[in-house]
Protein backbone atom coordinates (compact mmCIF):
# COMPACT_ATOMS: atom_id res chain seq x y z
CA UNK A 1 0.00 0.00 0.00
CA UNK A 2 2.76 2.39 0.90
CA UNK A 3 4.70 1.48 -2.58
CA UNK A 4 1.64 2.76 -4.21
CA UNK A 5 0.81 5.37 -2.42
CA UNK A 6 4.51 6.27 -3.26
CA UNK A 7 3.97 5.55 -6.95
CA UNK A 8 0.84 7.80 -7.34
CA UNK A 9 2.71 10.77 -6.01
CA UNK A 10 5.64 10.66 -8.04
CA UNK A 11 3.35 10.31 -11.14
CA UNK A 12 1.49 13.29 -9.86
CA UNK A 13 4.83 15.12 -9.31
CA UNK A 14 5.62 14.19 -12.82
CA UNK A 15 2.70 15.44 -14.30
CA UNK A 16 3.15 18.50 -11.93
CA UNK A 17 6.41 19.33 -13.53
CA UNK A 18 5.29 18.83 -16.94
CA UNK A 19 2.69 21.17 -16.95
CA UNK A 20 4.71 23.89 -15.45
CA UNK A 21 7.26 23.36 -18.14
CA UNK A 22 4.44 23.01 -20.62
CA UNK A 23 2.85 26.58 -19.43
CA UNK A 24 6.16 28.15 -18.88
CA UNK A 25 6.80 27.33 -22.89
CA UNK A 26 3.62 28.42 -23.47
CA UNK A 27 4.00 31.72 -21.91
CA UNK A 28 7.48 32.11 -23.31
CA UNK A 29 6.20 31.73 -26.58
CA UNK A 30 3.12 34.06 -26.07
CA UNK A 31 5.87 36.96 -24.68
CA UNK A 32 8.16 36.31 -27.75
CA UNK A 33 5.24 36.74 -30.09
CA UNK A 34 3.87 39.60 -28.42
CA UNK A 35 7.61 40.89 -28.09
CA UNK A 36 7.61 40.81 -32.33
CA UNK A 37 4.19 42.64 -32.50
CA UNK A 38 4.80 45.33 -30.24
CA UNK A 39 8.48 46.17 -31.97
CA UNK A 40 6.75 46.50 -35.45
CA UNK A 41 4.08 48.47 -34.14
CA UNK A 42 6.59 50.39 -32.43
CA UNK A 43 8.81 50.32 -35.78
CA UNK A 44 5.80 51.91 -37.29
CA UNK A 45 5.15 54.19 -34.43
CA UNK A 46 8.18 55.68 -35.30
CA UNK A 47 8.50 55.43 -38.72
CA UNK A 48 9.23 59.27 -40.15
CA UNK A 49 6.96 60.82 -42.33
CA UNK A 50 8.51 61.57 -45.99
CA UNK A 51 8.58 65.51 -46.62
CA UNK A 52 9.30 67.09 -50.08
CA UNK A 53 12.70 69.37 -50.00
CA UNK A 54 11.08 72.39 -50.83
CA UNK A 55 11.75 75.54 -48.79
CA UNK A 56 8.29 77.79 -50.20
CA UNK A 57 9.85 81.03 -48.24
CA UNK A 58 9.52 82.65 -52.18
CA UNK A 59 7.03 80.88 -53.60
CA UNK A 60 2.99 82.02 -53.33
CA UNK A 61 0.63 79.73 -54.91
CA UNK A 62 -2.51 80.23 -56.65
CA UNK A 63 -5.14 77.34 -56.49
CA UNK A 64 -8.21 76.31 -58.89
CA UNK A 65 -10.92 78.16 -56.44
CA UNK A 66 -12.48 81.35 -56.07
CA UNK A 67 -11.98 84.04 -53.14
CA UNK A 68 -14.51 86.27 -51.97
CA UNK A 69 -13.25 88.56 -54.75
CA UNK A 70 -14.33 85.55 -56.89
CA UNK A 71 -10.72 85.65 -58.27
CA UNK A 72 -8.61 82.57 -57.68
CA UNK A 73 -7.59 82.24 -54.49
CA UNK A 74 -3.69 82.99 -53.59
CA UNK A 75 -1.42 82.30 -50.88
CA UNK A 76 1.55 84.27 -50.25
CA UNK A 77 4.53 84.17 -47.82
CA UNK A 78 4.66 83.62 -45.15
CA UNK A 79 1.28 82.42 -45.14
CA UNK A 80 2.25 79.22 -47.57
CA UNK A 81 4.48 77.71 -45.42
CA UNK A 82 1.35 76.69 -43.15
CA UNK A 83 -0.28 75.45 -46.18
CA UNK A 84 -1.08 72.25 -44.62
CA UNK A 85 -3.45 73.31 -41.96
CA UNK A 86 -5.05 75.90 -45.08
CA UNK A 87 -8.50 73.76 -45.40
CA UNK A 88 -8.97 76.26 -48.95
CA UNK A 89 -5.71 74.75 -50.00
CA UNK A 90 -5.78 71.27 -48.55
CA UNK A 91 -7.88 69.63 -51.37
CA UNK A 92 -5.04 71.58 -54.30
CA UNK A 93 -2.19 71.26 -52.61
CA UNK A 94 -1.49 68.93 -50.08
CA UNK A 95 1.89 67.02 -48.56
CA UNK A 96 2.04 63.04 -49.37
CA UNK A 97 4.14 61.73 -46.46
CA UNK A 98 4.46 57.96 -48.03
CA UNK A 99 5.57 59.72 -51.02
CA UNK A 100 7.56 62.75 -49.86
CA UNK A 101 5.87 65.01 -52.10
CA UNK A 102 3.70 67.92 -52.71
CA UNK A 103 0.97 67.05 -54.73
CA UNK A 104 -0.45 69.49 -56.77
CA UNK A 105 -3.79 69.02 -57.84
CA UNK A 106 -6.16 70.99 -60.61
CA UNK A 107 -9.35 70.94 -62.67
CA UNK A 108 -11.62 72.97 -64.55
CA UNK A 109 -13.29 75.92 -62.54
CA UNK A 110 -14.60 79.26 -62.81
CA UNK A 111 -11.83 80.41 -61.00
CA UNK A 112 -9.46 81.60 -64.19
CA UNK A 113 -6.14 83.92 -64.02
CA UNK A 114 -6.59 86.66 -66.27
CA UNK A 115 -6.01 85.62 -70.16
CA UNK A 116 -6.61 81.99 -70.03
CA UNK A 117 -9.22 80.05 -70.32
CA UNK A 118 -7.65 77.42 -67.89
CA UNK A 119 -7.08 76.58 -63.91
CA UNK A 120 -4.17 75.84 -62.12
CA UNK A 121 -2.51 74.95 -58.92
CA UNK A 122 0.77 76.31 -59.32
CA UNK A 123 3.72 77.85 -57.60
CA UNK A 124 4.74 81.38 -58.89
CA UNK A 125 8.60 82.62 -57.73
CA UNK A 126 8.99 85.86 -55.40
CA UNK A 127 12.27 87.19 -55.09
CA UNK A 128 11.13 89.22 -52.55
CA UNK A 129 8.68 87.31 -50.46
CA UNK A 130 4.78 88.67 -50.79
CA UNK A 131 6.15 90.99 -53.56
CA UNK A 132 5.28 90.52 -57.55
CA UNK A 133 7.16 93.82 -58.50
CA UNK A 134 10.78 92.61 -58.06
CA UNK A 135 12.27 89.89 -60.90
CA UNK A 136 14.43 89.27 -62.25
CA UNK A 137 16.29 89.45 -65.97
CA UNK A 138 18.02 87.06 -68.56
CA UNK A 139 21.10 89.32 -67.68
CA UNK A 140 20.87 88.18 -64.24
CA UNK A 141 20.04 84.81 -64.68
CA UNK A 142 18.88 82.21 -62.94
CA UNK A 143 18.31 78.35 -62.38
CA UNK A 144 15.64 76.52 -61.54
CA UNK A 145 15.66 72.30 -60.46
CA UNK A 146 12.89 69.97 -60.18
CA UNK A 147 12.14 66.07 -59.09
CA UNK A 148 8.54 65.72 -59.95
CA UNK A 149 6.11 62.69 -61.34
CA UNK A 150 2.79 62.54 -62.73
CA UNK A 151 0.31 61.15 -60.57
CA UNK A 152 -2.61 60.89 -62.00
CA UNK A 153 -4.45 62.44 -65.63
CA UNK A 154 -7.53 61.58 -67.39
CA UNK A 155 -7.64 61.20 -70.99
CA UNK A 156 -10.17 63.02 -73.97
CA UNK A 157 -12.51 61.57 -75.66
CA UNK A 158 -10.08 60.13 -77.92
CA UNK A 159 -8.43 58.21 -75.20
CA UNK A 160 -5.03 60.57 -74.62
CA UNK A 161 -4.13 61.62 -71.94
CA UNK A 162 -4.87 65.77 -71.54
CA UNK A 163 -1.58 67.90 -71.31
CA UNK A 164 -0.12 70.03 -67.90
CA UNK A 165 2.39 72.52 -67.92
CA UNK A 166 4.60 71.78 -65.44
CA UNK A 167 7.58 74.62 -65.05
CA UNK A 168 7.36 77.98 -66.79
CA UNK A 169 9.12 81.27 -67.18
CA UNK A 170 7.03 83.67 -67.61
CA UNK A 171 7.57 87.60 -68.50
CA UNK A 172 7.00 90.61 -66.49
CA UNK A 173 6.62 94.40 -67.76
CA UNK A 174 8.06 96.86 -65.70
CA UNK A 175 5.63 99.68 -64.49
CA UNK A 176 7.49 102.03 -66.67
CA UNK A 177 7.02 99.61 -69.62
CA UNK A 178 3.35 99.13 -69.14
CA UNK A 179 2.98 103.02 -68.62
CA UNK A 180 4.97 103.00 -71.80
CA UNK A 181 2.91 101.08 -74.34
CA UNK A 182 -0.54 102.02 -72.47
CA UNK A 183 -1.01 98.63 -70.93
CA UNK A 184 -3.52 97.90 -67.81
CA UNK A 185 -1.46 95.31 -66.54
CA UNK A 186 2.02 93.76 -66.11
CA UNK A 187 1.53 91.25 -67.81
CA UNK A 188 4.20 89.74 -71.05
CA UNK A 189 4.25 86.29 -72.51
CA UNK A 190 5.84 83.13 -71.03
CA UNK A 191 9.04 82.72 -72.90
CA UNK A 192 9.52 79.18 -71.60
CA UNK A 193 6.46 76.44 -70.81
CA UNK A 194 7.53 72.70 -70.75
CA UNK A 195 4.21 70.44 -70.67
CA UNK A 196 4.21 66.42 -69.43
CA UNK A 197 2.55 65.14 -72.99
CA UNK A 198 1.02 62.31 -73.16
CA UNK A 199 4.06 60.91 -70.60
CA UNK A 200 6.77 62.80 -72.65
CA UNK A 201 8.05 66.26 -71.86
CA UNK A 202 7.60 69.09 -74.15
CA UNK A 203 9.13 72.47 -74.49
CA UNK A 204 7.34 75.67 -76.02
CA UNK A 205 9.20 78.90 -76.43
CA UNK A 206 8.34 82.46 -77.97
CA UNK A 207 9.77 84.05 -81.37
CA UNK A 208 9.34 87.52 -82.94
CA UNK A 209 6.95 87.89 -85.46
CA UNK A 210 9.60 90.28 -86.74
CA UNK A 211 13.49 89.83 -85.98
CA UNK A 212 13.77 94.08 -86.44
CA UNK A 213 11.38 95.12 -84.21
CA UNK A 214 12.78 97.26 -81.26
CA UNK A 215 11.98 98.50 -78.06
CA UNK A 216 9.07 99.74 -77.48
CA UNK A 217 7.31 97.07 -80.48
CA UNK A 218 8.55 94.57 -78.89
CA UNK A 219 6.96 94.66 -75.40
CA UNK A 220 3.75 94.53 -76.90
CA UNK A 221 2.28 90.49 -76.62
CA UNK A 222 1.11 90.21 -79.95
CA UNK A 223 4.76 91.22 -81.03
CA UNK A 224 5.58 87.66 -80.36
CA UNK A 225 4.04 84.13 -81.58
CA UNK A 226 4.97 80.54 -80.57
CA UNK A 227 7.74 78.64 -81.94
CA UNK A 228 7.45 74.66 -83.23
CA UNK A 229 8.01 72.97 -79.73
CA UNK A 230 10.76 70.15 -78.86
CA UNK A 231 9.89 66.77 -77.85
CA UNK A 232 12.89 65.34 -75.77
CA UNK A 233 13.45 61.69 -76.46
CA UNK A 234 13.01 59.66 -73.21
CA UNK A 235 9.53 58.76 -72.00
CA UNK A 236 9.23 59.78 -68.18
CA UNK A 237 5.32 58.35 -68.61
CA UNK A 238 4.14 57.86 -64.71
CA UNK A 239 7.82 57.68 -63.40
CA UNK A 240 9.72 60.23 -61.36
CA UNK A 241 12.32 62.35 -63.52
CA UNK A 242 14.26 65.54 -62.86
CA UNK A 243 13.96 69.10 -64.94
CA UNK A 244 16.38 71.64 -64.79
CA UNK A 245 16.39 74.86 -66.56
CA UNK A 246 19.53 77.81 -67.08
CA UNK A 247 18.89 80.86 -67.93
CA UNK A 248 21.79 83.58 -68.74
CA UNK A 249 21.97 86.62 -70.69
CA UNK A 250 21.17 85.70 -74.27
CA UNK A 251 20.57 81.90 -73.48
CA UNK A 252 18.14 79.65 -72.27
CA UNK A 253 18.86 75.65 -71.54
CA UNK A 254 16.58 72.86 -70.69
CA UNK A 255 18.12 69.32 -69.27
CA UNK A 256 15.80 66.65 -68.87
CA UNK A 257 17.17 63.39 -66.37
CA UNK A 258 20.98 65.07 -66.81
CA UNK A 259 21.18 63.21 -70.18
CA UNK A 260 19.04 65.36 -72.87
CA UNK A 261 19.46 68.68 -73.70
CA UNK A 262 17.30 71.43 -75.20
CA UNK A 263 19.33 74.85 -75.70
CA UNK A 264 17.92 78.26 -76.99
CA UNK A 265 20.55 80.61 -78.08
CA UNK A 266 19.34 83.06 -81.14
CA UNK A 267 18.17 86.80 -82.05
CA UNK A 268 14.85 86.18 -80.13
CA UNK A 269 16.30 84.67 -76.95
CA UNK A 270 18.45 88.08 -76.88
CA UNK A 271 15.70 90.13 -77.82
CA UNK A 272 13.98 88.58 -74.81
CA UNK A 273 16.55 90.49 -72.78
CA UNK A 274 14.00 93.80 -72.21
CA UNK A 275 11.68 91.54 -70.04
CA UNK A 276 11.59 90.67 -66.61
CA UNK A 277 10.97 86.84 -65.41
CA UNK A 278 9.96 84.91 -62.99
CA UNK A 279 9.80 81.05 -62.53
CA UNK A 280 7.04 79.10 -62.17
CA UNK A 281 6.29 75.09 -60.99
CA UNK A 282 3.15 73.06 -60.12
CA UNK A 283 -0.24 71.93 -62.48
CA UNK A 284 -1.37 74.47 -64.89
CA UNK A 285 -3.73 72.07 -66.46
CA UNK A 286 -4.56 72.17 -70.51
CA UNK A 287 -8.46 71.06 -70.38
CA UNK A 288 -11.80 72.48 -69.81
CA UNK A 289 -13.21 68.64 -70.29
CA UNK A 290 -16.25 67.87 -67.64
CA UNK A 291 -14.65 65.93 -65.07
CA UNK A 292 -11.34 65.70 -66.17
CA UNK A 293 -8.13 67.04 -63.49
CA UNK A 294 -4.81 65.68 -62.71
CA UNK A 295 -2.45 65.91 -60.22
CA UNK A 296 1.77 66.51 -60.06
CA UNK A 297 4.03 65.17 -57.50
CA UNK A 298 6.74 67.51 -56.28
CA UNK A 299 9.55 65.75 -54.51
CA UNK A 300 12.61 68.94 -55.02
CA UNK A 301 12.17 72.94 -56.06
CA UNK A 302 15.20 74.79 -55.95
CA UNK A 303 15.52 78.26 -57.25
CA UNK A 304 19.00 80.15 -57.29
CA UNK A 305 19.67 83.30 -58.99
Amino acid sequence: MIKFRKKVLVFLLIVLVSANVTSQNTRSNITESDKKIENKKKKKRNKKAKLPKIDLSHWKVTLPVANEKNRPYEIDPPEILDFANNEIAKPYMYIDSTKGSIVFHAMPTDSKTKNTKYTRSELREQMVPGDNNVNWTFKQGGTMKGKMQMEEVTKDSDGKYHRVIIMQIHGRLTNEQRDLIGEDDNNAPPILKIYWDKGKIRVKSKVLKNINATEPEILHEDAWDDDDGFNFEQEVGFKKFTLEVRVSEGKMLIILNNTEYKSYESIHIAKWGVFENYFKAGNYFQSRDEGAFAKVNFYELEVSH
